[in-house]
């Protein structure tokens, strides 16, 4: 611009499902989540695979609303633990548990 300033960017928000094309990538952002223990972490990442592998057939496996789908796969979602087993399971994954280290109880 002549007066000195630059004018705004123009930008695309950004949407890692693009780029999630490959199973080994979709499974390393899922394993991060979980290991951070943030729910809206945990919440997005499901998101951004299940957009990369398409959230209309998702909805279709699972009986969910896409809109439903979009809202509880946010990073403000919280998806109920019911959606939570229907999405993974769609998605051709499984949840499990393993202990963590405890402190020592003495």
């Amino acid at each position: 611009m002549t007066d000195g300033t630059e004018a705004p960017l123009d930008l695309a928000p950004f949407d890692a499902a693009a780029y999630l094309t490959e199973a080994e990538d979709q499974d390393a952002l899922l394993a991060e989540a979980f290991a951070s223990g943030d729910a809206g972490f945990i919440a997005h990442a499901l998101g951004a695979v299940a957009r990369a592998r398409g959230m209309a057939q998702l909805a279709r496996e699972t009986g969910i609303k896409r809109q439903q789908l979009y809202r509880a796969l946010s990073r403000d979602g919280n998806p109920t633990l019911e959606t939570l087993l229907k999405v993974t399971r769609a998605l051709g994954l499984r949840v499990t548990a393993a202990r963590t280290e405890m402190a020592d109880p003495a």
